[in-house]
């Protein structure tokens, strides 16, 4: 873990609300000249603290108006299954996070779709076509709350 002062601390929360400023505007922002603050965000790249700069798009916009969290139980746990389960969820577009759970569930998926529809396309094609898959338990967003990238540091 890198040691992080409430400098770089400041750096980081005003980089995961807009990366796009230009190195004067942060450095004004966080009281530093260019240079050492062109040198911080260098070393929170290179330690890995900063792992992409990346523009966030609007789902809605792009006509992908549904999210559902889904969460699969796969039919076995050995590591050819778990494996293949992984790859085909990195190579499927549409899942935005797919995370390994403990509890009565194997996986937890997050993923956006055009419609119903599109979703059912989806389960049937990506997720049942596997044969991996014992159950699968979809819930559907209504309304986001709160979404965010940014950590709390």
């Amino acid at each position: 873990m890198i040691e992080l002062d409430e400098t770089d601390r400041r750096l980081l929360r005003i980089l995961q609300r807009d990366a796009s400023l230009a190195t004067a505007e942060l450095a004004e922002q966080v009281g530093l000249s260019q240079a050492p603050c062109w040198r911080r965000i260098k070393r929170l790249k290179d330690e890995g603290v900063i792992q992409a700069t990346v523009a966030l798009a609007d789902a809605r916009a792009l006509g992908l108006g549904v999210t559902v969290f889904a969460t699969v139980t796969l039919e076995e746990h050995s590591e050819r299954a778990t494996a293949a389960f992984e790859a085909a969820m990195r190579a499927a577009p549409e899942v935005l996070e797919c995370c390994a759970v403990t509890g009565d569930r194997d996986y937890w998926i997050k993923l956006v779709v055009a419609d119903i529809e599109d979703y059912d396309r989806f389960l049937t094609q990506r997720l049942l076509h596997l044969k991996l898959v014992r159950s699968v338990n979809s819930r559907f967003v209504l309304r986001a709350i709160k979404m965010t990238t940014a950590l709390p540091v």
